[in-house]
């Protein structure tokens, strides 16, 4: 991505007003990616949240345990929610 940022400032010079537009967005959204995947998530407080009412929520929604895995719950965080493979 970096890399494409570096031919676009190059191009940006030569091109015309529509397709210097175009670059300029194609430079904006990689520069979003860019910081996007350079964020730092703090996942252990989205999983403390979770812990906090994947149990309850899941036994009102009918939610197994099963499910929960099937979209990659890992098992450790699901044993800290209090979510069983028998419930």
């Amino acid at each position: 991505m970096r890399k494409r940022i570096a031919a676009i400032d190059s191009e940006m010079d030569e091109a015309k007003p529509l397709q210097r537009l175009h670059l300029t967005q194609e430079k904006m959204n990689l520069e979003s990616k860019i910081e996007a995947a350079e964020a730092v998530v703090d996942i252990s407080a989205l999983e403390d949240e979770f812990v906090a009412v994947a149990r309850e929520y899941g036994e009102a929604k009918g939610i197994s345990y099963s499910a929960w895995r099937s979209n990659g719950v890992p098992a450790a965080i699901l044993k800290r929610a209090g979510v069983s493979r028998s419930a």
